[in-house]
C-alpha cells in the first residue's frame, strides 16, 4: 500500500470517527451508545455487543450501590467517607479500578460475596457486596470489560456469573443477623406501597448475562453453519 492510499484510509477512519454521533440518553428515555472510538476498527458486532452489556452490568451495580447506601446508612459510616456521597464514589472507583475493599485484599469474586453475606463481617457491606458481584462478573469475562476479535470467553462461566448474581439476590432478601433482622435493607414491600427498584436491577443483570451467554453458544454455532452455507452456495471469496 503506497503513501497516497494509506492517507486516504487515514482521511476516511477519521471522517467516520467524526461524523458518527453517539445516542446518549442519560435519563434513561431511550438507547445509550458510546462515541466512535480507533479500538471499536477491532471490534465485531459481537463484540460491541457483550462490550455494551458488560458497560450496563456495571452501571446497574453502581445503582444498586447507591440504592443500599441510601437504604442502610450504618454501613457507609463504618468508613472513613465523610459522607454517602464520598461513599459512593470510593465504591464506583474501586469497580473501575478493580480494587477490593481494604480488609478483603487477597480474596475474589464469590469469596467477596460470601464474606460480604456472613453476618459475623463488620465491615461495609455494601462495598463488599457490590464489588464481589462485580469481580464475580468481570472474571466471568476473562477479567476484561472490553472485547476484541482476539477475545474468547466461556459462556459456561457467564452462564454461572448470572446463577451466582440470582443467589446474591436470595441471599440478600433473606439473610438475617444474630438479632433476626436483615443484613441490608433493599425490596421493601408495605402499606403505604412497593419499592422492588432493586429486584428489577438484579434482573436486568441476569437477563443480560443470560443473553450474552447464549448468545456465544450460537456465535461459535454460526461460524460452522456460515462456512457450511458458503459452500453450498458457491459463495467464492474476492481475489482482488
Amino acid at each position: 500500500m503506497n503513501q497516497r492510499r494509506i492517507l486516504g484510509l487515514l482521511l476516511v477512519i477519521n471522517l467516520m470517527l467524526g461524523g458518527c454521533v453517539a445516542i446518549n440518553n442519560p435519563n434513561g428515555t431511550g438507547p445509550s451508545n458510546e462515541d466512535m472510538t480507533f479500538d471499536q476498527m477491532v471490534q465485531t458486532d459481537f463484540n460491541r455487543t457483550v462490550t455494551i452489556a458488560m458497560r450496563d452490568n456495571l452501571d446497574s451495580l453502581k445503582v444498586l450501590a447507591e440504592k443500599l447506601y441510601r437504604r442502610n446508612p450504618n454501613q457507609w459510616r463504618k468508613t472513613t467517607a465523610e459522607n454517602i456521597e464520598e461513599a459512593i464514589k470510593r465504591s464506583n472507583t474501586a469497580i473501575d479500578s478493580r480494587t477490593p475493599p481494604g480488609a478483603l485484599r487477597g480474596l475474589s469474586d464469590i469469596q467477596i460475596l460470601s464474606v460480604s453475606l456472613d453476618p459475623t463481617y463488620p465491615g461495609d457491606r455494601v462495598a463488599a457486596f457490590v464489588y464481589g458481584l462485580a469481580d464475580t462478573i468481570i472474571r466471568a469475562h476473562n477479567g476484561k470489560t472490553r472485547f476484541y476479535v482476539t477475545d474468547s470467553i466461556d459462556a459456561q462461566h457467564v452462564f454461572n456469573a448470572a446463577r451466582n448474581v440470582e443467589i446474591a439476590a436470595w441471599l440478600l432478601a433473606t439473610r438475617k443477623d444474630k438479632h433476626n433482622q436483615p443484613l441490608l435493607l433493599a425490596n421493601e414491600i408495605g402499606p403505604d406501597g412497593a419499592n422492588l427498584s432493586f429486584e428489577r436491577e438484579f434482573g436486568q443483570i441476569i437477563g443480560r448475562l443470560d443473553l450474552i451467554a447464549n448468545l456465544l453458544d450460537e456465535n461459535l454455532r454460526r461460524v460452522g453453519i456460515n462456512y457450511v452455507q458458503g459452500l453450498l452456495f458457491f459463495n467464492f471469496l474476492p481475489v482482488r
